[in-house]
């Protein structure tokens, strides 16, 4: 029963998933907990219209639950909008591991998370992310056949990583081709924020093409690794948003264009691998479409990897979603070109094109 003396500060609490700020009218979002392995997860499902909600589980430190349901919230709706507008028949959903993936993580853990997956019956069809692996993809299917992303041995496509960094880098090459009229990198001034397994081979691709390569992460052995094992420059300075550089790539986690930092950018594109780049989507795509900045939207052009895990459930080779990667270069010039032709941002554009599909068969469902 809620009293009067209800203190204000615990007033968030009455709606503890429909009143968070991140909630998107998802269609379900369950909360799991296993006293026995210490697993504390949460699934978000957004949108299944379009198909099964597929999307990673990230295992990450979380501050506290409200933290963690927040990412949820937020990663589960953006997979909605990246499969719908990479063309794909799935809908958007993600799932979080409140722990530290190095300490915490234990086999019995993984499999127990599977299980979860299992009890939802295919409507969520789960994937690798930050802080798992394909060897926990390879766990999780001992439980369940709703998952992507295993060994290919196993009869699976691998890690997506690559592939995700094949995309970004068509999109970068995109970006480039739209601000500075040419798609040849060399030459041009790249900070990319975030080495992991994604940015490492975003590196190897502009590295390879002369592109000038400053890297930046919060693990300094792997800054140190990545800088000698592709001749990239190390950020050292105070701010490494007011880098001098051409093309800005946050490749780590999202939300680093925001109040604080948006307004120190001194590059001219930002196309990076990370989900939900903007900390407000529609007003810091406005202000990035002010200053001059152009964005290649993040659930775009990071789609490689569920282009490439979705190969297991429509069964296509390695080649055609390599294909199907690569055309991401043509979709972000058809994106770039839709904002000017209707003076919106290449968030909105992107966002209206994917809502639309979305639309459309939502319609045809309901004939």
């Amino acid at each position: 029963m809620i009293t009067e003396s209800l203190k204000a500060s615990e007033l968030h609490k009455i709606d503890p998933v429909f009143g968070q700020v991140s909630f998107d009218n998802h269609e379900q979002i369950v909360f799991c907990n296993d006293k026995d392995t210490g697993l504390k997860a949460i699934i978000g499902i957004h949108n299944t219209v379009l198909g099964p909600a597929l999307g990673g589980t990230r295992m990450w430190k979380y501050a506290n639950e409200w933290e963690a349901l927040n990412d949820v919230l937020r990663l589960s709706r953006g997979m909605t909008y990246k499969s719908a507008i990479s063309g794909l028949n799935l809908g958007g959903g993600k799932a979080v591991i409140m722990g530290d993936s190095k300490i915490d993580k234990t086999p019995e853990m993984i499999a127990k998370f599977g299980d979860y997956v299992n009890s939802l019956s295919g409507k969520y069809i789960t994937a690798e992310d930050v802080g798992t692996t394909t060897a926990d993809m390879d766990l999780i299917h001992t439980r369940t056949a709703h998952v992507t992303g295993i060994s290919e041995s196993l009869g699976g496509s691998g890690n997506p990583s690559p592939v995700t960094a094949y995309g970004v880098y068509m999109g970068m090459k995109a970006a480039a081709k739209y601000k500075f009229g040419t798609d040849n990198l060399e030459g041009k001034r790249i900070l990319v924020q975030g080495i992991g397994h994604v940015g490492e081979t975003l590196v190897d691709y502009i590295t390879a093409e002369g592109a000038k390569v400053i890297i930046t992460d919060i693990n300094e052995a792997r800054l140190q690794e990545i800088g000698q094992k592709y001749g990239a420059q190390i950020f050292n300075g105070e701010d490494l948003y007011s880098a001098d550089v051409d093309i800005y790539a946050p490749c780590a986690l999202g939300a680093t264009i925001n109040d604080e930092t948006i307004n120190k950018i001194k590059a001219h594109v930002i196309a990076g691998a990370a989900n939900n780049q903007l900390a407000n989507e529609i007003k810091h795509g406005q202000m990035l479409k002010d200053r001059g900045i152009l964005y290649a939207p993040d659930f775009l052009i990071n789609a490689g990897g569920i282009i490439n895990v979705y190969a297991e459930i429509v069964k296509y080779d390695k080649a055609e979603a390599m294909r199907k990667t690569e055309n991401i270069y043509n979709t972000t010039l058809e994106i770039f070109d839709f904002a000017d032709a209707n003076n919106i941002t290449t968030h909105e554009a992107a966002f209206r094109i994917a809502q639309n599909r979305i639309d459309l068969r939502k319609k045809e469902l309901a004939q």
